[in-house]
This record gives C-alpha cells, structure tokens and sequence, in this order.
C-alpha cells in the first residue's frame, strides 16, 4: 500500500471514493503511523482504536460518498473537548479518570461529517501554556526537532499532523493555542471567528476568549474542516446565527485588488530577525500577486499580554470551580473533613500553571481590586477591538507573524511565565477582539518553520483562506516536511 500518512485529505478522498483503499484500511494505516512515531512525538494521552474501527467499518457498509470529502478521513481531537466514553483529561491529574457521558457538539459534527475520531491529544493543562509542557501526563516534541516544544496549548494537534499521524486534529484556541503551535510546527491553523463554532463541550478555561478550530497541513484541507465544524448551536449562549458559507469554495489563488494591513507593531522589538525576515517576504509575495500591502498601527495591541491575563485568569478562577473533588475526577484520601476534600484535591490535582492562573484571576476579582485590574482590562480590551475596527475600515485583512520566536528548547522557558506569556503577544488581541486569526507555513529560521499570520473580520474566514490559498500556490513552504515524514535532514 502506499505510503498514506503525507497525503493530504483530498488525495485520501479519491483514494476512498475509487475504492483504492477503505475507510478500515486507511485507519488501521493511522494506527500503525502512530504506533510508529508517538515515541518520537508524544502527541496522544489517549488512544481509542476499538472505537475508531468500529466506526469505519460501518462507514465502509454504508459506502463513502463523493460529495463528502471528509468521509473516511481519520481526525485527532484535543483532550479538552468532551468525548462520550473517551478518557477526556485536559491534561491534568485532576481529570485523570473522566469518561464523559455525552459528545461535545463538535464531536456531533465530526460524526455527521463521517469523520473518524482516533484519540486524545496532549495539551498543556486545562489549555494553559504555550510549550505543551505543563501538561500532567506527557511532554509532547516538535514535530521538525525533538529537542524543541511543539508551542502549546494545542502542541499535540500540531505535533501529530505535522509528523503525519494524522490528517487533521481539532485544536483550541483562548490567545493563540492553535497559531502558536501551528507555526512552530510548519502547518495551518485557524482560530475561526468567536461564536463561529459552538463551544458546548469544551472544558472552559476563559468562556469569553475560548474557539476550537482545526489543523492541517494545506490551506484548502483547512477549509473543508472547518466547513464540517461550523454553526449554530442552541446549547451554546455564545453561538453566532450567521450563515456558514462554503470556506473550500473559490480557493482560486486570484487576490488582485486585495488591501492587506501589516502593522509596525507586529514587526517591533522582541521578534528574531529570521521571523522578522520572512514575514516581510511574505508580504512582497502578496504584492506580487497583485495585492496592495501597506504599514498600520495597532497601537494599544502591546496592552494586549496584560489584559489577557487579568481577564483570562479571571474567567478561569470561575471556571475551575467545578472541579472540587466531589462529582467526578480526582479526590484526595489525605481528608480529614469536607473542606479537606475540596482544598487537597485541588492542592493535588491542579499543576502550578493552574495554581498560578487561578490565584492571579481571584485576586483581580477581588473587592478593592477589581476596579483597578478586571474591570480596566475590559476598557483596554475595548480599544484593541476599536483599533482592529479601524483598520480594517480601509483593508480587507492584516498580516504578521504568528509568534515572535520559532520554536524554543524543551525546558528553556518553562520556568520564566513571564517570557512564556509573552510568546503569545502576537496572537492575544485577535482573541481579545473575536476576530479569526490562522498561521500557514511562511519560511524557515535556525531551520524551524515560521507561520505567517493571517487576520480578518469578524466572520469573513473566507476570505482569509482566498489570501493564504493564494500564497499556498505562490510558495512551497508547505510541501517541506520534517525528517519523520520522510523530509532531507
């Protein structure tokens, strides 16, 4: 058979629609890359292939239609989306038993869109951090270079497309879990618009900032995953009622008359020059496809960081309330009375990130304090919204790089929150403003993939895959592939 796991979803359709291969055959394929490679990745807590082939095969009786190009394809999903009978931990001990008893409404779309669920990927805890290290379970490697982090929070996601184990993953992202990990790791990553895909089965970590989105390794693979994904949903309050258009639908790489923002800001102190270098051919790139390219200022995005994570930590101090040691998870024996129960089994069951997290988010909520920091970070992360509004008065979208640094060392940051939450500068205000944001392969720096990240309005992912299609075509930094998928050292 050939070799399956560098083939992207179209390639895998007409292999599925000819009946070259079927849909058991191209999972039982999944199973044996994963066995394969996972002792070089680390991408997978949970594997549920009993499952998995249980589904093809009944996909294989029901025959694989034409007209559904995600049919029979294989899909990773990060462990902080609820799966029904699927170990789903978030990557943290105090989950480290959770069989959910019902599907997140993306895993409904997964299953309508015919798609095959392989297993749970590795994240850092309850999606908090940027190096997939905090993570209670595993330390998940980059794709391109062991010795490197994935980025994080959605480092499995990436980490397992890019290694070919798989051909799309579902990520989630608060302030740029997808992007970040996506760059680092030479693939696409999209943050759909906030409200564009329904958040009813994601385990919360900040309701306001939270999206799921998909990763693969082509733009248009991209857009039919997020096709598959999108919607209303009743269960979700924050769920958008517009219309889904069909994201894979006019990829034609024609972007003349385009206007593309880059603001000075995402090009300032702080970015390595190599990442600073690519982006500025990324955008000569544009300009010759005939689109104009021209200097913007975002000038309240570097009051971005720290809004975040005031409003980012608040919202988590709420949200992780729920896990006090009594309905389900982790419950410490070391207790003496109720109160025990509640503060050693979070004592015990949450990692320091979290601890961290969730201390600075009581305190900003706190009286006498949350006038001075919840409540000013609301107003600031009004003007980043109006900023964001403004220029794209005059553009159609705004371009940048997706994190500031390629991939650093496993280790090197971890221990420094302040350098680690900065690594996230670059993708926090699209989260703060709602808006899509998505990073596609752009160049190469100290040999480590550089994403390019694309912005648009709220809504208009459309036309954010038009412009990276468009650029796909004009490069081939996305046919590079690192060493374990069969790439030249």
């Amino acid at each position: 058979m050939t070799k399956l796991y560098d083939k992207s979803i179209e390639e895998l359709h007409s292999l599925l629609v000819s009946k070259e291969i079927n849909a058991t055959d191209l999972t039982k394929a999944t199973f044996d890359r994963i066995k394969e490679t996972e002792d070089q990745v680390d991408a997978f807590i949970t594997l549920s292939e009993e499952q998995a082939l249980n589904v093809a095969k009944a996909l294989d009786l029901k025959g694989i239609s034409e007209n559904n190009a995600l049919a029979g394809i294989p899909i990773g999903i990060k462990d902080n989306i609820v799966t029904k009978d699927i170990l789903t931990t978030a990557a943290s001990k105090i989950l480290y038993n959770f069989e959910p008893i019902y599907d997140a409404t993306v895993m409904d779309k997964v299953y309508q869109a015919d798609l095959i669920p392989v297993g749970k990927l590795n994240m850092d805890e309850f999606a908090m951090g940027g190096s997939t290290e905090t993570s209670y379970f595993k330390k998940t490697k980059n794709a391109w270079d062991g010795t490197k982090v994935p980025g994080g929070s959605s480092g499995g996601s990436a980490a397992s497309v890019a290694a070919g184990q798989i051909p799309v993953s579902l990520g989630s992202d608060t302030g740029g879990s997808i992007r970040q990990p996506a760059s680092f790791n030479g693939i696409v990553g999209m943050k759909p618009t906030y409200g564009r895909v329904s958040r009813f089965g994601l385990i919360a970590f900040a309701s306001s900032l939270d999206q799921i989105g998909p990763l693969t390794r082509t733009v248009k693979d991209n857009a039919l995953a997020l096709n598959a994904i999108s919607g209303y949903d009743e269960k979700d309050g924050t769920s958008s009622g517009i219309s889904v258009p069909d994201f894979a639908e006019g990829l034609t790489g024609d972007i003349k008359g385009m206007k593309i923002a880059l603001p000075k800001e995402y090009l300032g102190e702080g970015v390595q020059p190599g990442v600073k270098e690519a982006i500025l051919k990324a955008a000569d790139t544009y300009r010759a496809l005939g689109a104009t390219v021209e200097e913007v200022s975002l000038p309240h995005s570097k009051y971005g960081v720290a809004v975040y994570y005031i409003i980012a930590s608040s919202e988590a101090s709420s949200n992780l309330q729920r896990f006090d040691g009594i309905r389900y998870g982790y419950r410490s024996e070391n207790v003496k009375d109720l109160e025990d129960v509640y503060v050693n089994s979070r004592s015990e069951g949450f990692g320091d990130e979290v601890k961290r997290r969730i201390m600075l988010g009581t305190f900003s909520l706190s009286a006498g304090y949350y006038d001075a920091y919840f409540k000013k970070a609301g107003q600031v992360r009004t003007l980043i919204r109006e900023d964001f509004a403004k220029v794209f008065e005059n553009y159609d979208l705004i371009i940048g790089p997706s994190s500031p640094t390629v991939a650093f060392g496993l280790g090197e940051n971890i221990n420094d929150p302040i350098t680690m939450y900065m690594s996230d500068i670059l993708t926090i205000p699209v989260n703060l403003a709602g808006l899509p944001g998505m990073s596609i392969p752009a160049g190469f720096s100290e040999g480590l993939p550089v994403g390019l990240q694309i912005i648009g309005k709220a809504f208009d992912e459309q036309t954010m895959y038009k412009a990276a299609y468009a650029f796909e075509q004009a490069t081939d930094f996305h046919t590079k592939k690192p060493v374990i998928l069969g790439g030249k050292d």
